[in-house]
């Protein structure tokens, strides 16, 4: 969320802003929204105020019946004004905040033009794109037959999207999990096993409501299910005051997570691509409030994604996402996308964003400066590594002419084994 004073005193800015993000919002009426707001509560100041003198008359006239009556009279027309401008005062704040919620955060200079991710920039490529000497197989082929996972039985079950991994499919993704904990420690970070149902704010706090809400699962009591663990673990800090000397601070968040994935129903219909139900690592930081210190942990924990799955030895590239492709909150992101040798195609496994301050004031996460001034902290996530995802790429990648798969030195012993074959 941007400052209100902000928004004002760089109009054109925010405009600029919510063009190159394809985000439609009416700024002109906001803008008039707030003058009729502060108008409102200036009047209603005002009129308190004088409740106030006319309350402290009414006890100085406590010997005099007449002139306290008369007090008391005017004090209920008082109060029944005050009625009136608090009645008028709501639906202008409420459509004030929802307008204030679509507000779009300032993407950084270097963000590129663009409507959707087709229009991403890559920035690097590592590794060579597998070649094999026999026509590979898809992952769902490779791993039915091998018996990892059980797609008929999981729609069975969940339904649609729905899917069992059994037998090495388990162990492959708890090998990654354990692999994932080692690795990331290993760079600074606290894990945190964080709740997957949450309230509301928490959602609206990081900006997934209420632009995801067809896309995120609710409770029958109005709570929610994350679809990342980001939404929990930034609420670790809500309405605190943090002491400066804790930054950076550096979260490993390990939780299930859930998504709809509403409007992509003839997308990646088949496979472990587009699931409802998946597991993931994510890197969380708050630091204090810098570009230079956002800029610098964003190269980072993009970074640390590279190296995980360089350590594996899965070819990917990385892309600068365009305008079109960020969310409202962040101000930058990259993707790290993964080579899917039967689709030849990369697929998105990691994004990096970083967001100022943008979930912090909607957090109320704040620290006191080296002179006293209370600031936002700023904040920014990146996937550490989703499951069972991740299968998609690694399976496919290793794949053998002989229908096993060759498992990357990292995960063997954590698997216990080199190779998974029938």
């Amino acid at each position: 969320m941007l400052d209100i004073k902000f928004i004002r005193d760089n109009l054109d800015v925010v405009k600029a802003a919510a063009v190159k993000k394809h985000i439609e919002i009416d700024l002109d009426r906001l803008v008039t929204l707030d003058d009729e707001r502060k108008e409102i509560m200036q009047s209603m100041e005002s009129k308190k105020a004088e409740q106030n003198r006319m309350s402290a008359d009414i006890v100085a006239a406590s010997n005099d019946e007449v002139v306290k009556q008369q007090l008391i009279t005017e004090m209920q027309d008082l109060k029944a004004e005050i009625q009136k401008a608090e009645d008028k005062l709501k639906p202008v704040r409420e459509e004030w905040q929802k307008l204030m919620l679509q507000v779009p955060n300032i993407p950084d200079m270097s963000v590129p033009d663009g409507e959707g991710d087709e229009d991403n920039q890559e920035i690097k490529v590592w590794g060579e794109k597998t070649v094999f000497d026999f026509e590979p197989k898809s992952h769902t082929d490779i791993m039915t037959e091998l018996g990892m996972v059980d797609f008929e039985r999981g729609a069975k079950v969940h339904g649609f999207r729905g899917y069992y991994l059994i037998g090495d499919g388990a162990l492959l993704s708890w090998a990654i999990w354990n692999y994932a904990q080692e690795f990331f420690l290993k760079k600074g970070f606290t894990p945190i096993l964080p709740p997957t149902i949450v309230r509301k704010a928490n959602l609206y706090g990081t900006g997934h409501l209420p632009n995801e809400a067809d896309d995120i699962y609710s409770t029958q009591d109005d709570d929610y299910l994350i679809g990342t663990s980001e939404v929990s673990v930034m609420g670790y800090y809500s309405d605190e005051v943090l002491d400066k000397s804790l930054f950076p601070v550096k979260f490993l968040g390990f939780s299930p997570c859930y998504r709809r994935e509403a409007g992509s129903h003839g997308k990646d219909v088949k496979g472990l691509i587009r699931v409802h139900e998946f597991y993931k690592l994510e890197q969380v930081i708050l630091c204090e409030a810098s570009h230079e210190e956002s800029v610098k942990w964003h190269e980072e924990i993009n970074r640390n994604a590279e190296e995980f799955i360089e350590s594996l030895g899965i070819p990917y590239h990385t892309v600068l996402n365009c305008g079109g492709d960020i969310g409202q909150g962040q101000v930058k992101k990259y993707d790290v996308e993964l080579w899917v040798p039967k689709e030849e195609k990369y697929r998105e496994i990691s994004s990096a964003s970083y967001f100022h301050d943008f979930q912090t004031r909607r957090f109320n996460i704040r620290y006191k400066d080296e002179e006293g001034i209370m600031r936002y902290a700023h904040s920014l996530n990146c996937t550490a590594i989703p499951t069972p995802r991740i299968l998609v790429s690694l399976v496919e990648n290793f794949q053998q002419a002989d229908g096993s798969i060759k498992i990357p030195e990292p995960l063997q012993k954590y698997l216990g084994k080199e190779v998974i074959k029938k």
